[in-house]
């Protein structure tokens, strides 16, 4: 196990002040969004889905322009990481692990997750690339970015469809984390089951993990 690369909505980063600020941006009451969210979760759809249900047609990428010139655009602190996030990476890279973070994110997502100065070896992502997840491209950067085989890197994500199958599919070693909506709901699901090297429910769990692999190769 050389590298560890990090899914981020979910796995480090919680994902309430982002619904909240788009159901203040449309009009909409908070749990309107959760709901539809909690639609698309059921589905295993994509979450950007629930804003367009809201508002057909919706351009996300034009919306999120819309609200940074308005003064309402992505935020992102401390607050907003899971408490295990900080532990966790630098428990890793303590091993001598390569620590990753690779999603979804704009690039003023990703601007802002380097001002949190995170225990990791690089942050990049979707934001940075002219490819997002869940394509064979993204997962394609990811192991350039690994700077490891395929096969000694491990991905971690909350989202079966966007993580877990993708990065089994280009090779990588793959870990489920049991968080948030997606997280939750497909963990027992046979296929998540068998597409996951391994399956936990908090960051801190993958420093033994790494430990025992070396140590059995």
């Amino acid at each position: 196990m050389e590298t560890i690369v990090f899914d981020v909505g979910e796995t480090l980063v919680r994902d309430d002040r982002q619904w909240a600020s788009w159901a203040d941006w449309l009009g909409v009451p908070r749990h309107t969004i959760s709901a539809l969210v909690g639609v698309m979760t059921a589905q295993n759809s994509d979450a950007e889905d629930a804003l367009r249900l809201i508002k057909p047609g919706m351009d996300i990428g034009e919306a999120y322009r819309a609200r940074e010139t308005a003064g309402r655009g992505e935020h992102l602190d401390e607050s907003d990481l899971y408490p295990d996030v900080r532990p966790a990476l630098a428990g890793l890279r303590a091993l001598g692990v390569r620590v990753v973070l690779a999603g979804n994110q704009t690039a003023r997502a990703l601007e802002l997750l380097r001002r949190l100065d995170l225990p990791t070896d690089l942050v990049t992502g979707s934001g940075d690339w002219d490819a997002a997840k869940p394509t064979e491209e993204f997962f394609a950067r990811v192991v350039e970015v690994a700077e490891a085989p395929a096969e000694r890197t491990l991905y971690v994500g909350d989202h079966p469809a966007y993580d877990l199958f993708p990065a089994r599919a280009a090779g990588l070693r793959t870990a489920h984390l049991r968080r948030g909506p997606w997280g939750y709901r497909w963990a027992d699901d046979p296929d998540v089951v068998a597409a996951a090297d391994w399956r936990v429910d908090n960051l801190t769990q993958l420093v033994p993990i790494v430990r025992t692999a070396r140590a059995t190769g």
